[in-house]
């Protein structure tokens, strides 16, 4: 039918493109698949074949569902009611690209998405011989493997095999943030939609954890934050030598040697962290799985660079559902003006982290 067709193109959007018919199909077949495989949580919960485990996996998955939508103001759909075992390691693989010299990312435009950074496949295969097409072209290349994405309400997205696993507060980040996308999303802004959806998760984890962690769970999310925010200042200390490098009069062959020194001394420093810091934990390892590049570092700005002006909005607005309705006013607004009224709440020394934090759990 048309109108599932042009639905599915939107998917294919969300998920990377179809800017071809070769990739719409495999975009289609993709979210096809994990639609026919998804059942009823309930339905996992009343087999006799169920594991245990997943079994209280699942229990847990309704229990954070509930509250993202009672204590949250999260949309309250099919959304994470249904579970598919998609037997594969993630959901699918993005691919990211960059020029040699530069870390702005390619993008591909579509439907309902609008411009995005990255290309989605369902098969990591696929994803490898793209990535080689571009880098026959010259361009920096990342594959990463998605755990979850948001179709934005198009449909309902179930919990799946590729996150189910995770630790409890991890596990309700990721709820919300899925969720979260739903609530506002502006086609070709990913780092705005990122960001909020980031914010939305970090406010949402606090007063979960509050309500309903436990000792165990509280230390376990702390560890797994301060790892983040240690990696994450890694990659930043190191994006930023990278865009001075490329912004410098230096001849390309010297801006290649200088980026090859950048890459070794990031990975050299990220061993030393590993080991003095995380006592050998190698959740990150799988970032250098392949040759570091321009086009790991691209991402980083998308995830993190406005989450404090929406921290600081959430400070100011105090109650969640005014916070939503403050962004997506701002969202009405032109790209520019939204960055730099975020910036602007970013700015004041009274939006400190212990106030954001003593506002997050309100």
């Amino acid at each position: 039918m048309k109108w599932r067709a042009l639905l599915l193109c939107g998917v294919a959007g969300l998920a990377g493109g179809c800017s071809s018919i070769g990739y719409f199909v495999q975009a289609a077949h993709g979210q096809l698949s994990l639609m026919s495989e998804a059942r009823p949580i309930d339905e996992w919960l009343a087999s006799p074949d169920t594991e245990v485990k997943l079994k209280g996996k699942l229990e847990r998955v309704k229990e954070i569902r509930a509250f993202a939508a009672r204590e949250l103001g999260l949309p309250d759909n099919g959304t994470f009611t249904t579970y598919a075992d998609v037997k594969r390691p993630f959901v699918m693989w993005n691919v990211v690209a960059t020029p040699e010299l530069s870390l702005k990312p390619m993008q591909w435009c579509f439907p309902v998405a609008g411009c995005v950074k990255y290309r989605g496949y369902y098969s990591r295969d696929d994803a490898r011989a793209y990535a080689e097409e571009l880098r026959a072209q010259n361009y920096d290349v990342e594959i990463s493997g998605v755990p979850a994405y948001s179709t934005l309400g198009w449909f309902s997205d179930p919990v799946l095999s590729t996150f189910i696993g995770y630790p409890d507060g991890e596990l309700a980040r990721l709820v919300f943030h899925e969720l979260a996308h739903q609530v506002v999303y502006v086609p070709g802004d990913s780092s705005f939609n990122e960001s909020f959806a980031v914010a939305v998760e970090q406010a949402g984890v606090e007063r979960w954890l509050e309500k309903h962690g436990d000792d165990k769970t509280r230390k376990a999310y702390a560890a797994y934050e301060s790892r983040k925010r240690d990696f994450v200042a890694l990659l930043m200390k190191h994006r930023d030598a990278l865009k001075a490098l490329y912004a410098s009069d230096l001849s390309d062959d010297h801006k290649r040697r200088e980026k090859a020194a950048i890459f070794k001394t990031l990975k050299e420093e990220y061993e030393v962290i590993k080991q003095e810091r995380w006592n050998g934990y190698a959740g990150y390892d799988r970032w250098f799985a392949e040759p570091l590049s321009n086009a790991h570092l691209s991402a980083i700005a998308t995830y993190n660079d406005l989450v404090p002006g929406f921290r600081a909005m959430l400070a100011r607005q105090k109650d969640l559902g005014r916070f939503y309705e403050a962004v997506r006013t701002m969202a009405s607004l032109g790209k520019d003006e939204r960055h730099r009224q975020l910036a602007a709440y970013a700015e004041p020394p009274s939006m400190a982290s212990g106030d954001l934090q003593a506002a997050g759990s309100q």
